[in-house]
């Protein structure tokens, strides 16, 4: 499951890599991945509809607010990107892992389960992470919006930590996986549909049909990442501590790779560090 998850996750972030080349409106193409998602659960489980609909949804508020928090953390990665530069809201992201570790060992019983190798395991993935992340200069200047900066930090990691910990504690409640990941898209539809409206009136961007399909390859593989990843946790006991730094460093690891055999973009020396570390961060975690 865990595979298949990175193996999706990739796969996005190919899309990613592909609309400059298709000139695409990445933030329309986002916001209208939603509803892609929300059509690709129902493929999945088509009895999810009518468990939700039966649903006081009102009740539900934590995975609606959760799929409300994928949307803003959208927005402040784009905010802080503009502000701050692809680097540094890069590094900010991927070190965000170090909330949801947090989490997992203090309140979902990781810190009862782990070794002297998870530890050491997890110690290793962030510095694999870190050297994956694209090179931070040392100018002070490139921080022009440390606020912004923080808002990816704290959105990314708090989001991670909350899908943690509503796929142990509610998802069996709404009958599985699909049902309360089509709850949280409800969500993310509801709040991307309010952020188009309000870019659209404000005339910062523009609908193209070209960045309304680029929405369907975006959708699907984003929704089976989510679902795959949320199988692994149910498989690993919903152990985020373990689980989610290999993961991670499955998808900066792959991503990179495959940047280089298909788009022919050479690793640099501290890349070709991190993977050595991701890959023995990986077997201590494995194996703890």
């Amino acid at each position: 499951m865990l595979l298949l998850s990175i193996i999706f996750s990739i796969l996005l972030l190919v899309n990613f890599r592909l609309h400059a080349n298709w000139k695409v409106n990445t933030s329309v193409a986002i916001l209208l991945n939603y509803p892609i998602c929300f059509l690709s659960g129902l493929a999945v489980q088509p009895s999810a509809f009518s468990t939700i609909q039966q649903l006081e949804i009102r009740n539900e508020w934590p995975s609606l607010l959760l799929g409300v928090g994928f949307v803003i953390t959208f927005l402040f990665s784009g905010s802080s990107t503009q502000k701050n530069g692809m680097a540094v809201t890069s590094l900010a992201s991927n070190m965000s892992l170090v909330i949801p570790v947090l989490f997992s060992l203090t309140f979902l019983g990781g810190f009862q389960t782990a070794s002297w190798q998870s530890y050491v395991g997890i110690f290793l993935a962030f510095a694999a992470i870190y050297l994956f992340s694209p090179k931070v200069g040392s100018v002070s200047s490139q921080f022009k919006a440390p606020f912004v900066l923080l808002g990816v930090f704290l959105c990314y990691g708090i989001t991670n930590s909350t899908f943690n910990y509503l796929n142990k504690e509610t998802a069996p409640l709404l009958g599985g996986t699909v049902p309360f990941m089509l709850l949280a898209l409800i969500g993310s539809i509801a709040a991307g549909i309010i952020v188009l409206l309000i870019q659209l009136s404000t005339k910062k961007i523009q609908i193209d049909f070209r960045s309304v399909l680029a929405a369907i390859p975006l959708g699907i593989p984003n929704f089976f990442s989510f679902y795959f990843l949320l199988k692994a946790l149910d498989q690993a006991g919903n152990n985020g501590a373990i689980l989610l730094p290999i993961y991670n460093i499955g998808v900066i690891g792959g991503t990179a790779l495959v940047a280089y055999l298909i788009f022919k973009e050479n690793l640099a020396k501290n890349q070709l560090i991190g993977l050595v570390l991701g890959v023995s961060a990986i077997l201590f975690l494995l194996f703890s």
